[in-house]
């Protein structure tokens, strides 16, 4: 069949790729089409390369899977017998295609065994980007409960991570639609939602059904310490009176606690502590409610991000900074870089295949019509403007 479309341009030539058994070098043959005039490598299109591709899909998945958890030249060292010795094919890797999305790793259908009460936890890691600025990478996870894995140690049931740096609704979005997909919703009673009391958070509420807010108690009890740091004796009373919902003997302790202290800043962060338990007042008194369990979100932080984002002295691009966290966010989740990557190389090779027929159709509709489409010229020469864009969009591209 090749014999009635495509002839020999020339023989051998070599081509080396990066594997992980190491280098390999193969030589295959150029061909051109009879009708069209075009190139092209068969052999490469019959195993999915691509043109100037350098490496496989293995050692690029094993690159995404060491660099997730150390950095790019660990990975290399890690890497070595692959022939990788630079950073910049490390990060060609990571930053050379779209960040993982949320959804990108296999849900699980609990419909028949939802449970009546789902929580979920969400908080934040401090990030120091390039030239001196910092930024903030988001985490939420939802959860069924735990179990106990030894007398001090307990597991999340049915867990699932989920990132964002900036995007708030397109988080809770993602967020929302897992529920609806991986649970029915119709059973669930609650939905504990858990954090620090950051607006981004309380925000979820807006988009979750049936959730109520709890303030996790690390931060109640940062903010108690904050406040009593120079009176060690009110911090027993004060943590009784708020954990029993005793508002107006809260506030009086509080007023006696500013009359005697004689320091303006102390009574600032007296007056700040104050105004950060009123604003969650509601969502501390949750802590009590049938069914809560707790929340561990400043543990997770630091396991699923901190550990490869803001542990160490470093300080990442923004576009970095999405890739490798939406990569942390998948691994957790048990997602397959290779699998992800697969699907990916398909993706772009249909897309390729259809911009392509795409432009034989528009030549031979111009042949046909003696040129009367010089509208659309630009399109078949494969410029970018915003007319193509909206013609692409319309074909579904």
């Amino acid at each position: 069949s090749r014999k009635k479309d495509w002839y020999v341009e020339r023989n051998g030539d070599e081509k080396t790729l990066n594997t992980v058994l190491g280098e390999i070098t193969f030589r295959r043959t150029y061909y051109v089409h009879k009708q069209t005039g075009a190139y092209a490598y068969l052999s490469d299109d019959q195993v999915g390369l691509t043109p100037h591709e350098r490496m496989d899909l293995g050692l690029k998945a094993r690159i995404m899977e060491h660099a997730t958890s150390m950095s790019y030249q660990k990975t290399i060292d890690a890497l070595s017998y692959s022939g990788i010795t630079s950073k910049m094919s490390v990060m060609n890797v990571i930053k050379g295609r779209e960040p993982i999305p949320n959804e990108a790793a296999e849900m699980s259908d609990r419909k028949d065994s939802t449970p009546s009460v789902l929580y979920i936890e969400a908080d934040e890691d401090h990030v120091a980007l390039q030239h001196g600025k910092s930024t903030i990478a988001k985490i939420v996870y939802v959860h069924e409960g735990r179990k106990p894995l030894s007398k001090n140690r307990h597991q999340l049931i049915h867990k699932r991570y989920f990132t964002a740096l900036s995007d708030n609704e397109s988080l809770w979005l993602d967020v929302a639609n897992y529920l609806e997909e991986t649970y029915d919703m119709e059973k669930v009673r609650t939905v504990y939602l858990s954090g620090d009391g950051a607006s981004w958070i309380k925000e979820g509420i807006n988009w979750i059904p049936k959730s109520k807010y709890v303030l996790d108690r690390f931060h109640l009890a940062k903010y108690i310490r904050t406040a009593t740091a120079h009176m060690d004796y009110v911090r027993v009373p004060l943590t009784k009176y708020i954990r029993k919902g005793m508002k107006r003997a809260v506030a009086d302790l509080f007023r006696v606690m500013l009359q005697e202290t004689p320091s303006e800043a102390k009574k600032e962060s007296i007056r700040m502590a104050r105004t950060y338990i009123w604003n969650n007042w509601d969502g501390i008194q949750r802590q009590k409610a049938h069914g809560y369990v707790g929340c561990s979100a400043e543990g997770h932080v630091s396991h699923v991000l901190s550990d490869r984002l803001s542990s160490r002295p470093m300080g990442w691009s923004k576009d970095g900074l999405i890739h490798m966290s939406s990569m942390r966010i998948f691994n957790q989740n048990g997602g397959s870089f290779f699998e992800q990557l697969k699907k990916e190389g398909l993706r772009k090779s249909t897309k390729a295949r259809i911009l392509k027929l795409d432009r034989r159709v528009l030549r031979k509709a111009n042949q046909v019509s003696g040129g009367v489409l010089p509208n659309v010229s630009f399109y078949l020469q494969g410029k970018k403007s915003g007319t193509s864009v909206i013609l692409k969009s319309i074909r579904g591209l």
